[in-house]
């Protein structure tokens, strides 16, 4: 269990990777132009990632000086979770974003071809407008996020599924290994509660079994209720891990 939940903590940083990035003893800290918490924070690289009271200056430096709040990202599947939040607790860390990493078997399933959904392996100029549109994504943080999905090492296959021609809802996936990694599940708003969303999902299923994946892992927040019962309908019935953010207090 913990080294499958491991494998699928590295899926999850490749899947959204950072623009820039560095290691630093037992943590990997990520810049990504303060897109997102999970592409700006310190992350453990491993189990023995246990302690970090005595690198948090240096770890407030390099961040303040990006102009970025130093965020720690704690997964508890780390053995040395309780020592590291109380340290985090004892210089003033507030606790933010609890996130599950859920995940589902693939196994011998097949699933329909949806003639509305198409997969391509880049993001092009339609899709990245169209999940602009449906994120409400601002032009830098759509610039941005343009950056982060083209940085992507691994196979990856953007979703669209249309309606009447138009672009109604995205996602995409990134196969790591034999893990499909989902991320970006977008439905415009005016249509949610259609199955736009299972569609989509079932769309990249295929497509992950088509590059070699045996399951699917997704990390959600914990208090995303209609993401999580979407989830749970298609059948993410395991809950690996949960994770939260530690944000310094602004001084």
């Amino acid at each position: 269990m913990t080294a499958l939940a491991w494998r699928v903590e590295q899926a999850c940083l490749n899947a959204w990777p950072a623009l820039r990035s560095a290691q630093h003893g037992d943590w990997l800290l990520r810049f990504g132009d303060g897109l997102s918490r999970r592409s700006n924070s310190v992350n453990p690289l491993h189990d023995r990632a246990g302690t970090i009271a005595a690198d948090l200056d240096y770890f407030s430096k390099l961040y303040g000086d990006l102009g970025y709040p130093l965020i720690v990202r704690v997964p508890t599947l780390l053995t040395g979770v309780d020592q590291l939040n109380r340290e985090l607790d004892q210089h003033g860390f507030n606790v933010e974003g609890e996130t599950c990493t859920l995940l589902r078997e693939l196994g011998n399933e097949s699933f329909a071809t949806d003639s509305n959904a198409t997969i391509a392996p880049e993001a092009d100029a339609e899709w990245l407008s169209a999940i602009a549109r449906l994120q409400a994504q601002s032009p830098s943080h759509a610039a941005i996020y343009a950056r982060v999905v083209d940085a992507i090492a691994l196979p990856t296959g953007f979703v669209a599924l249309r309606r009447d021609g138009v672009i109604v809802a995205t996602a995409y996936g990134v196969v790591s290994g034999d893990l499909l990694v989902v991320e970006s599940v977008v439905v415009d708003a005016a249509l949610r509660g259609q199955g736009l969303g299972r569609r989509l999902m079932q769309a990249l299923f295929g497509w992950g079994l088509s590059k070699g994946a045996q399951a699917v892992c997704l990390q959600v927040v914990a208090d995303n209720t209609a993401g999580r019962a979407l989830y749970a309908s298609l059948g993410f019935d395991r809950e690996l891990y949960r994770y939260s953010y530690r944000r310094a207090e602004t001084k």
